[in-house]
């Protein structure tokens, strides 16, 4: 599904004014990761990406090719798994956030 400008810009505009809804983005891809969902995992950290720090950025302090990283997040990407940790632990750094597991039931 393509997304359409104002819908990018919506997202982009809510990011950078409320620090909850930016952080709720990357909880929400990494939840969806950690139960499997990696398609909706990409996209949300797609969307977290778009609206945060962008591709050519996140290449850069990477030191990888920014369109590779989008590709690795596009519903056909198919990242590796050590790529795909070093964006998780450079943004979760970035927005100085730590990951917490808690029991359910």
């Amino acid at each position: 599904m393509v997304l359409t400008r104002s819908f990018k810009d919506t997202v982009k505009a809510r990011a950078d004014r409320d620090p909850d809804f930016r952080i709720g983005l990357f909880q929400e891809a990494i939840n969806a990761f950690m139960d499997g969902d990696v398609e909706t995992g990409k996209i949300v950290l797609r969307d977290y990406v778009n609206a945060t720090i962008g591709f050519e950025r996140l290449g850069k302090e990477l030191d990888k090719n920014p369109k590779n990283l989008m590709r690795m997040l596009s519903a056909k990407g198919n990242p590796r798994t050590d790529n795909l940790f070093a964006v998780l632990a450079h943004l979760k750094t970035r927005e100085n956030v730590s990951l917490t597991f808690e029991a359910v039931g």
